[in-house]
């Protein structure tokens, strides 16, 4: 019985996210994080919450007097500028053992450390890959050039099997020089020109470890053994587990996740996919609704010359994410296919409570495309092919289906329909809805519980639905 109650609190989890998502206040189209190029990092313990009711001890990074946050701050700068992150150690470690030193490495860049203040003891100890702060007072100030445009990772340097465990990980953004916000491109190359951009920041927790840290401090013996012997229990996009993610960011709940993951577009709007394996284990995210083309990795364009764009590019329906690597890709989705008028086969579809008349190209249903006229609508993105199109199966009455709660009552875009009392209400503007998921099935929990774990789901919205 507890876990048939365990889940049942879980789904209803889903619709009571969902909804706080889809108000105004949780419409979020672009990624999270803090410009730079100057960045105060402080080391800091506290708690991460998990959609089952777990709560892990974290070691986060915090910006600033801030709390600790899981993943670190998502650092946005622009190729070309110097980069500087202070780090203070502010950690407080309970049970045996001292606290340990951290640092900071920046795979991808060339990064100068230096000690600008110390303690009495073993200032700014140099670790295996770099400097290190500890608790006496220690602040170590890293810098380096932003390179190439692309998406990096950042994460602790100093013993990371543990470190990035605890919590010790972001992610890095670096913009083109001469980004244009309003014409955004990923790489400076108008092949890499996309509408919204989404982080997927993938990482993975065994909660085992976090105990053991938290009870007995980190120089236990337990501890080694279990870092060794891993085994996760808990998936993360963004520093949450589903359906936590759905909710809007910064809800007060999840003081140290701020980051939520909801990717929304339009028909014919490109999506920028920043795929990050964070962690320490490899994640196939799978999207579905379309193959996406993936442009970059490592913060390198698949080009064959200078120049040239993304034309060694690949396209597939699932995205691995291996540990320390990134993967740009890009992503849209018109409806040409499906054989069907996705507005609708009628001359009016109804969005936003506002009924307009439905054309492509300027024309109603039944009137011939002109010559040469475009293949999709210019402010529908519609696929002209199949305006007018009907649906191509009968629908069966509402008494003889079960409803799903992003079922809107109708199959056309930005259209609703009649439901019965308490049926459906997470997709109030009609959208088409996407898992996008691990293709891990285990993946898919909160320690067994499902739905949970690294799921999202993609809202493909009206034309004139907005997205902030």
């Amino acid at each position: 019985m507890k876990n048939i109650e365990y889940r049942s609190t879980a789904i209803a989890a889903v619709f009571t996210a969902a909804l706080l998502l889809l108000s105004v206040a949780g419409a979020q189209a672009a990624i999270q994080g803090l410009t730079g190029p100057d960045f105060d990092f402080r080391v800091k313990a506290d708690y991460v919450s998990t959609a089952d009711g777990g709560s892990m001890l974290l070691w986060g990074y915090a910006n600033g007097s801030n709390r600790a946050q899981y993943p670190g701050p998502t650092l946005i700068v622009t190729k070309g500028q110097t980069v500087t992150i202070t780090l203070r150690n502010e950690l407080y470690v309970a049970g045996s053992g001292e606290t340990p030193n951290v640092s900071i490495v920046f795979p991808g860049h060339d990064v100068t450390a230096s000690c600008e203040a110390a303690g009495t003891e073993d200032p700014c100890s140099q670790g295996d890959l770099t400097l290190e702060a500890g608790r006496d007072g220690d602040v170590v100030k890293y810098s380096f050039v932003a390179g190439e445009p692309g998406t990096y990772t950042y994460y602790s340097g100093t013993n990371p099997g543990l470190q990035v465990e605890m919590g010790l990980t972001g992610a890095i953004i670096v913009r083109p020089a001469g980004f244009n916000p309003n014409v955004p491109t990923a790489y400076g190359h108008p092949d890499t020109a996309y509408t919204y951009e989404e982080l997927f920041f993938l990482t993975e927790m065994d909660p085992n470890i976090h105990q053991a840290v938290e009870f007995y401090g980190p120089d236990d013996p337990s501890i080694q053994p279990l870092v060794d012997d891993y085994f996760s229990n808990y998936w993360f996009i963004n520093g949450r587990t589903a359906p936590d993610d759905l909710a809007a960011p910064n809800v007060f709940w999840l003081p140290t996740q701020p980051y939520n993951s909801v990717p929304r577009m339009h028909p014919g709007d490109t999506l920028l996919m920043r795929v990050v394996g964070g962690g320490r284990q490899m994640h196939p995210f799978h999207h579905h609704g379309n193959h996406a083309k993936v442009i970059a990795r490592d913060g390198r364009m698949l080009e064959s010359s200078p120049g040239a764009g993304p034309d060694l590019g690949t396209e597939g329906f699932t995205i691995t994410a291996t540990p320390g690597k990134t993967v740009d890709a890009l992503f849209t989705w018109t409806g040409e296919g499906l054989n069907w008028d996705i507005y609708g086969g009628t001359d009016v579809v109804t969005a936003n409570n506002q009924s307009m008349q439905h054309t492509c190209n300027g024309k109603f249903v039944g009137e011939d495309q002109s010559p040469n006229a475009p293949k999709y609508d210019p402010i529908t993105h519609e696929f002209c092919e199949d305006h007018g199109k009907p649906l191509p199966v009968n629908l069966p009455g509402n008494l003889e289906l079960a409803f799903g709660g992003w079922w809107g009552g109708s199959p056309y875009l930005g259209a609703l329909g009649a439901l019965p009392p308490g049926e459906g209400g997470l997709n109030p503007n009609g959208g088409y809805t996407f898992m996008w998921h691990s293709h891990t099935e285990k993946e898919l929990t909160n320690w067994d519980i499902f739905p949970g774990g690294m799921l999202t789901m993609m809202i493909i919205e009206a034309y004139n639905v907005p997205i902030e």
